[in-house]
């Protein structure tokens, strides 16, 4: 449900000051290219997270509970959605053997695409919506489709279509086969050409469009605040490259995640159809009026499922992964004693 704004000199400060924390980011990833350690990341991490709930306080004095409970719900959302990011960008660095030292600049070149992107699709959805209310049926069913994609497909798929369109790249524009640092160009026998460098923004560039298509809709079911949207993207999209070397391999053993994701995604998506329904104003249907027996789902309601649902399937991922352990470990103990 739509609330009163915040103070504007609170969303101008705020946009300032995530520019500086991103600009400082971004400049410690290309002054200090290096592998972070899990103490590193670890620490990053809780910053980011602690300066998310920070925000929400803020905005919960400032505003309203509703303000806050919003800002969190979003956060949490965009935030299992990054994380479902990260399986795609693991795949990427793989396939393309980027070495290690090199990663950070290239994450972070991925994650300002990636705020790009979702900066240009908020602005087209808060018109939309503004606009036409029953543009609410199309992100509903976008998202509830996106749900059954997600459990259906995996991050292999995402990287296999992207190949065939990186080959097609290749063929036309010359490529070096090894890196020289981050650098996207350099000279081979006279001749200027692309590193493979190139081929990894493209990639990470392409993962991040697909992506923004997902979050967009998925959180303006949560909130039709676009300064809201916005703040819960970026504060979503910090401390991801030190999230991607903290979780490292581990991220691809969380098995249950995607169908956290995906019940997410579903549940958000009937809330949208829910809401289009509430809001009606298509003549074909119930003759332009509303339907009154549509639910409005709450903010709190949202943000119980997500938390349940994200809480749900990580503990069902590490339990599963301790039983495989163990089977494994006996496996081992009764290959010794044959």
């Amino acid at each position: 449900m739509p609330v009163p704004a915040l103070p504007l000199w609170f969303e101008i400060g705020t946009y300032a000051v995530l520019a500086l924390i991103l600009a400082f980011d971004l400049t410690l990833a290309f002054k200090r290219p290096h592998v972070p350690s899990t103490r590193e990341s670890a620490l990053w991490i809780a910053f980011y997270v602690v300066l998310a709930l920070a925000f929400a306080g803020l905005m919960l004095w400032l505003g309203d509970a509703e303000h806050a409970g919003q800002f969190v719900a979003g956060w949490l959302t965009e935030y299992s959605l990054s994380i479902d990011n990260l399986f795609v960008f693991l795949l990427i660095m793989a396939r393309f053997s980027v070495p290690r030292r090199y990663q950070q600049e290239l994450l972070m070149i991925g994650i300002i695409l990636a705020l790009v992107f979702r900066g240009i699709f908020i602005l087209l959805g808060s018109a939309l919506i503004e606009n036409f209310s029953w543009v609410f049926y199309i992100f509903g069913a976008f998202l509830v489709y996106t749900a059954i994609q997600q459990v259906r497909t995996g991050p292999h798929d995402e990287v296999e279509r992207e190949s065939r369109m990186l080959s097609w790249v290749r063929k036309r524009i010359a490529i070096t086969d090894t890196f020289e640092g981050a650098k996207i160009r350099t000279t081979v026998d006279g001749r200027r050409v692309f590193t493979p460098v190139l081929m990894v923004l493209i990639a990470l560039g392409t993962t991040d469009l697909v992506f923004a298509l997902d979050s967009i809709p998925a959180i303006f079911g949560i909130t039709r605040s676009p300064f809201i949207v916005f703040t819960a993207n970026v504060f979503a999209l910090m401390g991801l490259r030190q999230l991607y070397f903290l979780l490292g391999d581990l991220v691809d053993k969380l098995h249950y995640l995607k169908y956290g994701i995906a019940f997410i995604l579903l549940f958000i998506g009937v809330k949208l159809v829910f809401h289009a329904m509430h809001a009606n104003e298509l003549p074909f249907i119930n003759g332009g009026e509303a339907i009154e027996w549509a639910p409005e789902i709450s903010t709190w309601t949202s943000l119980a499922v997500i938390v349940a649902s994200m809480t749900v399937a990580v503990v069902a991922s590490l339990v599963r992964m301790r039983v495989e352990a163990r089977a494994e470990a006996k496996s081992g103990e009764h290959g010794e004693r044959s």
